[in-house]
């Protein structure tokens, strides 16, 4: 029995040595070299236009993937349209947090006070959360999300982190993680939180290269410039490109008033520039192989 366990292990440990070694493009099937791009709309089910603008930029556009919002009140429409579209790219930003000063939303789990202000609403702010919330109610919250979404007939992708609160704390992190390995979907990681983390990640745990999103200097300076100029520059690896899609009307100056930041124009602006023909033009240009979650859940997750 000893000989045939040896075997086995001598004949495994160069296979798992080699799969450490290799980058996630090589494990994807992909040249070492290859600049992979996920380019991703983020906060699908918070308003009519988000949904509406992100859909157009997904079937129409260069936009790869999506995320959605459970608690958020336009979670239905999208959830429908999910259910409908089984090969959307589409996963779930977990959401402890409601930010904008009048359009609130609440958790969905019962007896989770620490994750809610005076007025029976998520917290607009990410500190807060931390102070207030255990543990013990985050995942009971982001639990409630994960088994809404499932049974709304959504093929849940991945997940990621609205305003990213799961990323502030060690135990919040690992919660994180943690789920996606239980239902079997990647999670958002950034590279830099290798060390950090160290023998916690396993080789299901896929790490991201380096993660892009406009501030808002980029957006004073002009969305299509600093868009067109991370594309320009775009290294081998795995990448994503984080977006904020929807559309400038009533609805979303509304949602989104006294905050010009990620506002309504700006999101306009993200959607403009990811269903042009010059955004088109330059990953072809440039070489661009644009990918899902969805593929890594398949080829590196669930194989």
């Amino acid at each position: 029995m000893k000989k045939i366990a040896s075997f086995c292990f001598a004949i495994l440990l160069p296979i798992l040595f080699l799969r450490g070694q290799q980058t996630v493009q090589e494990r994807l099937g992909y040249s070492k070299d290859t600049k992979l791009l996920i380019i991703h709309g983020d906060d699908l089910g918070v308003a009519h236009s988000e949904n509406a603008a992100t859909i157009n930029a997904l079937e129409k556009g260069s936009v790869s993937s999506a995320s959605i919002m459970v608690p958020t009140p336009w979670f239905s429409e999208i959830a429908a349209y999910g259910a409908a579209h089984s090969k959307a790219d589409l996963g779930l930003h977990l959401t402890l947090t409601s930010e904008w000063k009048y359009y609130k939303w609440r958790t969905l789990a019962d007896e989770t006070p620490g994750l809610n202000n005076k007025q029976g609403f998520m917290f607009s702010d990410v500190d807060s959360v931390y102070a207030s919330a255990t543990i013990s109610e985050v995942e009971k919250e982001l639990r409630k999300q994960i088994e809404k979404a499932n049974q709304s007939g959504i093929d849940v992708t991945h997940f990621d982190s609205h305003m990213g609160t799961l990323f502030g704390r060690p135990e919040y992190l690992k919660l994180y993680i943690q789920l996606g390995r239980e239902y079997k979907v990647p999670v958002m990681l950034p590279a830099a939180l290798k060390a950090p983390l160290g023998s916690f990640l396993t080789d299901k745990d896929v790490l991201v290269d380096a993660i892009y999103g406009a501030g808002p200097d980029d957006f004073k300076k002009g969305m299509a410039k600093y868009y067109s100029g991370v594309l320009d520059t775009l290294k081998a690896g795995l990448n994503v490109m984080i977006i904020h899609l929807a559309y400038d009307n009533i609805e979303t100056q509304a949602m989104t008033i006294d905050h010009p930041e990620w506002g309504a124009a700006w999101r306009q602006a993200d959607f403009n520039y990811f269903t042009s023909e010059d955004c088109k033009k330059l990953l072809r240009d440039r070489n661009i192989k644009i990918i899902t979650w969805r593929e890594i859940r398949d080829k590196l997750v669930r194989n």
